[in-house]
């Protein structure tokens, strides 16, 4: 952890409340993205992402990690699974069947709030490819390509997310890129054939 972000904590921790305001800048790009990406775009991203500051800033003073954003993630991490799992039991069969008026649908519920993953890559079908391509991975498989990928997470770090062994954290990421290379080798030759 750098020592703008212990100064922030030990600020923070001394009574200034805007003190973290540095952290949260500095973390929100990655935190957001990465439950964006666990969420699949779902609306509740934002609930999750508040969430996850409040807990944080919570227990902000049992907090003995290296890695502050690593620990985000964790906290992250639990607050998707934890509310995968309470919304797999609310499903109703209305909502499976697009509501009490007829005319939405689930998906139409479950669509994200502004920039969708593939206006972030710029709208270019190689990131709506990617994007779909990173959707067929498994949980497990998903979360641990992000958290490598997007949140530059050591594997020992993503061990300890998941609660893993770091093998099995490596051979999820293994079958992972297998799995990525497999779907996008057609858009990974045609770079190549454009590459000098």
């Amino acid at each position: 952890m750098d020592q703008t972000d212990i100064e922030c904590i030990k600020a923070y921790l001394g009574g200034e409340a805007d003190a973290l305001e540095l952290m949260v800048e500095k973390y929100k790009r990655p935190l957001y993205s990465f439950i964006l990406k666990m969420t699949e775009g779902r609306e509740d991203t934002d609930e999750i992402f508040q969430e996850t500051w409040f807990r944080a800033l919570k227990n902000i003073h049992k907090f003995r990690h290296k890695n502050f954003l690593n620990w985000l993630f964790r906290i992250a991490h639990n607050l998707v699974i934890d509310r995968a799992r309470r919304n797999k039991r609310n499903i109703s069969m209305q909502s499976a069947f697009g509501g009490e008026d007829g005319d939405s649908t689930l998906e139409d519920r479950l669509a994200a709030p502004g920039i969708s993953p593939a206006e972030e890559v710029g709208g270019t079908s190689l990131g709506e490819n990617i994007e779909k391509a990173v959707e067929t991975l498994s949980a497990e498989q998903k979360e641990v390509f992000l958290l490598r990928m997007y949140g530059n997470v050591s594997f020992k770090e993503i061990a300890k997310i998941q609660k893993c062994s770091i093998n099995t954290c490596l051979a999820r990421m293994q079958y992972a890129l297998g799995k990525l290379r497999s779907i996008l080798r057609e858009e990974y030759e045609e770079l190549r054939e454009t590459m000098p």
